[in-house]
């Protein structure tokens, strides 16, 4: 069973199922279709829930459209977007970034 890391801010919208996408970029698990997922809070490592992931899409964060947002928190802005990935993967952030866009179901532990 591969692991999904939340910011603590992000666990209770897990639980209310408004978050059902996550987006990663520099994807070293080979996230797919079909993968059974154990969530866990990323600053206790709590078990959170499991899952199993339902799709994934491949694009740029420069090229996400209205419809990728859905099922994922908003940013006020792209800057804040890419900030807020700085802030989890570093500098190399940008618009030409490969993101996986990643659909999951998901089942309160």
């Amino acid at each position: 069973m591969k692991t999904l890391k939340f910011a603590p801010n992000l666990v209770p919208l897990l639980l209310s199922g408004e978050k059902t996408t996550t987006w990663r970029l520099f994807d070293d698990k080979d996230l797919s279709v079909g993968d059974k997922i154990l969530f866990l809070n990323k600053k206790t490592l709590e078990e959170v829930g499991v899952g199993e992931i339902a799709s994934v899409e491949v694009k740029t964060l420069g090229t996400l459209t209205d419809k990728d947002w859905e099922g994922h928190e908003r940013y006020s802005s792209d800057e804040e977007m890419y900030k807020t990935y700085r802030g989890y993967y570093g500098d190399k952030v940008g618009p030409d970034s490969e993101v996986k866009l990643i659909d999951f179901d998901f089942k309160k532990d």
